[in-house]
């Protein structure tokens, strides 16, 4: 085979990886600002706010703010939940430890066999009732965060991915340039 052909082939597949690696890169920020924008627009639906700054001075077990919840959440104090690390911080930090709190350590399951147990009607089962009732709805709205968290990471996953594309490209882009340096320098009857 001739070298000159062979120094085409593979300057072409070259070219060929880097217009697939653009592609790639574009597919990748088009899936960011997709999952970026539908996670924002869904959270910023729900009206959901933190706290404010002056609920956090005051921080005490049974209340609505806990020792535990301060590292996390007094960062987003008094702002509406639009991204993906704050719905993460709020199911995580905010709802989990007020779920803890009223359930008593219990999963809304454990809950809900046990006020089934009692005798239908009773004062206990309504009291279980309404406190099954309550962590189903902290349960859910946690589940529902953290699947906008999810999402949102995909996001920042493909970000990642596609900046890795971008830059890929460019470097054969570069070797594609030099690959054509070479074809264009090689004599035409050179062998490999």
């Amino acid at each position: 085979m001739k070298r000159k052909t062979f120094d085409a082939i593979l300057t072409l597949v070259g070219l060929g990886i880097a217009v697939f690696l653009i592609v790639a890169g574009g597919l990748g920020m088009w899936a960011y600002n997709f999952a970026n924008s539908n996670v924002h627009n869904q959270l910023a639906e729900q009206g959901i706010t933190f706290p404010p700054a002056a609920a956090f001075q005051n921080a005490k077990v049974g209340t609505e703010i806990t020792p535990s919840m301060i590292p996390v959440i007094s960062q987003y104090a008094g702002q509406q939940l639009t991204t993906g690390k704050q719905a993460e911080a709020y199911a995580d930090h905010f709802i989990a430890v007020h779920l803890q709190e009223i359930g008593g350590g219990k999963t809304y399951a454990q809950l809900s066999t046990a006020a089934m147990a009692l005798p239908k009607g009773s004062p206990a089962y309504t009291a279980a009732e309404a406190k099954v009732q309550t962590v189903f709805q902290g349960t859910t709205l946690r589940g529902l965060l953290l699947e906008a968290y999810a999402f949102w990471q995909m996001g920042q996953i493909a970000l990642y991915a596609a900046i890795a594309c971008f830059v890929l490209a460019l470097i054969m882009l570069i070797f594609t340039i030099f690959g054509f340096v070479h074809w264009r320098r090689t004599p035409e009857n050179a062998e490999i």
